[in-house]
């Protein structure tokens, strides 16, 4: 069960992803196992000089999740990449001040102009609505 489920709109997203946004699931990396193949491994410096690491798939060059020194035992897993996406409804959206003005944020989805002061309430949105259903 992942922890959360966001997208973020931030710049660096929408170029790393080439797209208007990018989608994250944040789980803990003692709950994660790669099954098949072996992922290549980058690290990059984001325009805000933060270090960010990842890992990509080298036979098919999809990007499968990334992590950050600030979490080290959370792992930000692209959920395009799973076999079944279905149920995987983003709670929250981040970096709205930056999302593209043609996207709609779903009614009662949280919404935050730049990063949340505290992820837990996205992690909390995601339990609440993981336990109503």
């Amino acid at each position: 069960e992942p922890l959360t489920v966001y997208v973020c709109h931030c710049t660096d997203c929408q170029r790393r992803t080439g797209s208007a946004f990018g989608m994250s699931m944040l789980l803990r990396k003692s709950q994660f196992e790669v099954l098949v193949g072996t992922p290549k491994v980058y690290s990059f410096i984001e325009a805000s000089g933060r270090q960010r690491s990842g890992a990509y798939c080298e036979r098919c060059v999809i990007r499968l999740w990334g992590e950050s020194a600030r979490t080290p035992d959370i792992m930000y897993l692209r959920p395009g990449s799973l076999d079944n996406t279905s149920g995987l409804e983003p709670v929250g959206h981040i970096w709205t001040r930056s999302k593209q003005p043609w996207v709609a944020i779903p009614a009662g989805a949280l919404q935050f102009e730049g990063q949340p002061e505290d992820m837990r309430m996205l992690i909390r949105a995601w339990r609440e609505r993981v336990s109503s259903t």
